[in-house]
């Protein structure tokens, strides 16, 4: 691996998302992170904060086809795989291709959304393709789920299952801009629309390469040892009714590789998974009742991770 290349690509990336996004590195670069390992993203915001805005600009760096569906009670399954329809020429169905059989799929607000309608992208997000009719249709690859969920309490919305949640290798908030940042994003709002100045810097084929860049980063025993004892630890303790899953310790893992590749290194460090961690693990976990609030889990998150010796890896 030319470490270079890798920080260059990755440079270049993160940067031209910046021009859309103000004050925001850790987030672009973790949902970067979350597209080389192969990985779905949960969103977990309050409206008008750039959610959208993201996604648009990650799509145009990286010439990625891009489709959004605005969830909603009335959005069916169908909307989201698609369907067959009747052609009259050639007296056969024809297939209608569904909003997800794309590259990257904004989903808006899923957990305002039927359940069966939510359940209609585990398919897609599980196993890349899509089944109508009895017929299997692939997606197109690479293949990324960025999904939105309104906070708690919000009103028409209910939250995803946790069976559902498991499924998303990261959940991530951007939250309210800095007073500063967010003078920054009015200032560049008056010399036109910032998201028409994303340019791509990355095609599809390279994105694949990436990927397979970072599918080859060396992982020492020591190292898997140390994700495999943080993911034990959450199933231990009292105040953690479902702890981390195996698929949280892959996750973890893919994550882990990925960090290791964006800055040029072919082997991961434990920092690698530290920085990581928190987002990789919080959303999987089923909390006890007596934890008020999520600044409280943080902290007990935090409390198992130090728990835990890290390797050293020369």
């Amino acid at each position: 691996m030319n470490s270079l290349d890798s920080i260059g690509n990755a440079r270049l990336i993160v940067r031209e998302v910046e021009k859309a996004i103000v004050g925001k590195d850790d987030v672009i670069i973790k949902v970067l992170l979350a597209l080389i390992a192969r990985g779905h993203i949960l969103m977990e915001d309050i409206p008008g904060v750039g959610k959208t805005t993201l996604a648009v600009s990650l799509s145009k760096a990286l010439g990625l086809q891009y489709n959004r569906v605005q969830f909603t009670p009335d959005v069916l399954p169908s909307d989201i795989t698609g369907y067959s329809i009747y052609d009259k020429e050639s007296g056969q169905m024809r297939y209608q291709k569904g909003a997800v059989l794309c590259n990257l799929f904004l989903a808006d607000e899923l957990n305002r959304a039927t359940s069966r309608t939510q359940s209609a992208l585990l398919q897609a997000m599980e196993e890349g393709e899509v089944t109508v009719d009895g017929k299997t249709y692939p997606v197109p690859q690479p293949f990324v789920v960025i999904a939105t969920q309104n906070p708690t309490g919000a009103k028409g919305t209910q939250m995803l299952p946790d069976s559902q949640m498991d499924r998303f290798m990261l959940r991530l908030s951007l939250g309210y801009p800095s007073h500063e940042d967010e003078m920054e994003i009015i200032r560049r709002r008056q010399s036109g629309i910032p998201l028409e100045t994303v340019s791509q810097v990355v095609d599809r084929e390279k994105l694949m390469e990436i990927r397979r860049q970072a599918d080859q980063v060396y992982i020492k025993e020591s190292v898997i040892d140390y994700i495999v004892s943080l993911c034990e630890k959450t199933r231990h303790d009292p105040r953690i009714v479902q702890g981390a899953s195996p698929r949280a310790a892959l996750a973890l893992t893919a994550l882990a590789k990925a960090t290791a590749w964006i800055q040029g290194r072919d082997y991961v460090l434990a920092r690698d998974i530290r920085f990581v961690f928190h987002d990789c693990i919080a959303h999987r976990l089923l909390w006890s009742q007596e934890l008020p609030d999520e600044a409280a889990k943080d902290a007990v998150l935090e409390e198992l991770f130090q728990a835990v010796k890290a390797p050293a890896v020369k």
